[in-house]
């Protein structure tokens, strides 16, 4: 009996020290943080309507952006996120944009085309069209062969014509004909190209019978020679 009580501290001792050593060898588990997710990547649009003007036109430029913080356009600086802007390049231009932010960079681009404006319609006038719109008749006083200080101005202007079109030829009618072909070969136009006619009453500017109407029909009538 006495045995029996000597075992029964020891091996309660024993136990104690494997409990000690067991939770002493026991590992605390770890607790580990939730993965943290990375910021987005910035995206970007940039467009031009329309795309294609003629100098002086506008166009609307138009972008959008998302997770940047930081947009610039090439011309334009820092814009907002998102919008819209009117531009008028005078010449073809990409205009280039930047988006940044925590999650890196994108860019876009938007080309926009400038051609010229097409020249404006020019009236093309035939020779003969040119002819009776620039050379007028020259008049005279009665009695008289002199050209009168009226008609200078119209006598010079006919002149500056034939000499500004060299191909051009002419008929001058009338007896006063051969004073105004003086005229123009003084004015430089070469005598060649000079050819006088006398209609006497053939072809009267005026037909009414005052001295008015018969004054007007003392004059040098020019024709363009075929």
């Amino acid at each position: 009996m006495e045995g029996d009580h000597l075992r029964t501290p020891l091996v309660m001792a024993a136990l104690s020290t494997l409990l000690m050593l067991a939770a002493c060898n026991r590992k605390e588990a770890k607790v580990t943080p939730p993965a943290t997710a990375p910021p987005p990547a910035p995206t970007a649009t940039l467009a031009a309507s329309p795309d294609s003007i003629q100098r002086g036109q506008s166009t609307d430029l138009t972008w959008r952006t998302q997770s940047a913080t930081d947009i610039t356009i090439a011309g334009l600086g820092t814009v907002p996120a998102s919008g819209s802007r009117m531009v008028s390049p005078a010449d073809s231009t990409t205009y280039l944009l930047d988006a940044k932010g925590p999650g890196g960079s994108a860019e876009a681009s938007a080309r926009v085309t400038v051609t010229a404006p097409p020249a404006p319609a020019v009236s093309q006038m035939s020779l003969d069209e040119l002819f009776t719109s620039h050379v007028k008749d020259v008049f005279f006083d009665f009695n008289k062969y002199d050209i009168r200080g009226d008609e200078q101005t119209t006598a010079s202007s006919n002149a500056q014509f034939l000499l500004q079109h060299p191909e051009l030829k002419v008929v001058v009618g009338d007896n006063r004909a051969q004073t105004i072909k003086a005229y123009l070969v003084q004015a430089g136009v070469p005598a060649d190209r000079i050819r006088t006619i006398s209609y006497g009453k053939e072809k009267p500017f005026c037909i009414e019978n005052d001295e008015q109407c018969w004054q007007q029909n003392r004059r040098d009538h020019f024709t363009r020679q075929q």
